[in-house]
């Protein structure tokens, strides 16, 4: 199991650091960097530098040894980081395209800095920063460019050994870190009462301090759980739900790794920078138009255009596809043929997500 740790590593053993100093939704993302970086280099001891209770997470993807705590206010990169022993052999910056995040990194001396370019450091030779570029495939091109194969489909986890609090439930999350990803409570309690009169099971979850979101959300039938579930309680609940609908956020993209059938409501930013694989199993909502602020204050405009019978129709879509093949117990899979988010023959396709024009 990776733990938090700031001890020094084994004499010898070459170190690796990652900084992705974010939230589980950023951590999940870049699983498949993560798991190349681990393929390029089995001999070192890979550290990611991320906030300590993501040190769960790090373990199930396989590909972490150590987790360095690391965290700033909102997306900010922290101000140190409380790195002992010898310089990593190998620094990756995977937080961001600098130049604070290069700066923290090139402060302990690595044997080399992998990053993005960026005016404020030239003196790394990194590629150039798309802004329009999805989140898995922009990692993986970063270490594509240093010459280490990379493959954004392979972000599968393994379905946990922990049992699920509420095995083939519907899974409502309408919490978000900001308020511009949170579409209203009353819509979301619509779509519970909705769905609960169609005779699904409803659990209602929420992050830490959410309580009251949650209660208020699943006074019209659904069940409430504990905000903030500790990480292999929510995985357990995500990996044997029939479905989850949330907006982007954390346990979207936990559904896509464990192959859970979901809908996930945008707004300020659009599913081509964040949503998940194109598949029948997922449906991204979507109303295209301007983007806003992930971070602001009030729900996004177009977050706001999505209506509860489009959502409703949505989870009846990917929830009616039947049973899914059990989530393999290994690391490392990937959404290719016989993977279960794989399509069985013959199966019909859902209408793609929507995307953003040219």
């Amino acid at each position: 199991m990776v733990r938090p740790s700031r001890a020094a590593a084994a004499p010898g053993r070459p170190r690796l650091l990652v900084l992705r100093a974010l939230g589980l939704g950023d951590l999940l993302a870049g699983v498949p960097a993560l798991r190349a970086l681990r393929g390029a280099h089995p001999e070192h001891e890979i550290v990611l530098a991320a906030p300590a209770g993501l040190a769960p997470v790090a373990a199930a993807t396989g590909a972490v040894d150590r987790l360095l705590p690391a965290s700033a206010p909102g997306r900010a990169v922290p101000d140190a980081l409380a790195w002992t022993g010898r310089p990593p052999e190998v620094a990756v910056d995977l937080h961001g395209n600098g130049p604070p995040s290069h700066r923290l990194l090139s402060a302990l001396r690595p044997g080399r800095l992998l990053a993005f370019a960026h005016p404020g450091t030239p003196e790394i030779d990194g590629p150039p920063w798309r802004a329009d570029e999805h989140e898995r495939e922009r990692w993986c091109r970063l270490l594509r460019s240093y010459g280490v194969p990379a493959d954004a489909g392979d972000l599968a986890l393994p379905r946990p050994d922990t049992p699920s609090p509420a095995p083939g439930a519907v899974v409502v999350h309408p919490g978000a870190a900001s308020a511009a990803r949170r579409w209203p409570p009353e819509r979301y309690a619509a779509v519970v009462r909705a769905l609960v009169a169609a005779g699904r099971d409803v659990v209602v979850t929420g992050g830490p301090g959410e309580e009251e979101l949650v209660r208020e959300v699943a006074a019209q039938g659904g069940r409430p759980l504990a905000g903030g579930l500790p990480f292999a309680a929510l995985s357990a609940l995500v990996a044997g739900a029939e479905a989850v609908v949330s907006g982007d956020t954390g346990i979207a993209h936990l559904a896509v790794a464990h192959a859970t059938p979901s809908v996930t409501l945008f707004g300020p930013v659009s599913p081509a920078l964040w949503g998940p694989p194109p598949s029948p199993r997922h449906r991204a909502l979507w109303h295209p138009g301007p983007p806003g602020d992930p971070h602001g204050r009030r729900p996004d405009p177009l977050l706001l255009r999505i209506g509860v019978d489009e959502v409703v129709e949505a989870l009846r879509a990917v929830a009616d596809r039947g049973p899914r093949r059990p989530v393999p117990a290994g690391n490392g899979e990937r959404a290719g043929p016989g993977h279960p988010s794989a399509e069985p023959p013959g199966a019909p396709r859902g209408p793609r997500p929507r995307r953003a024009a040219p």
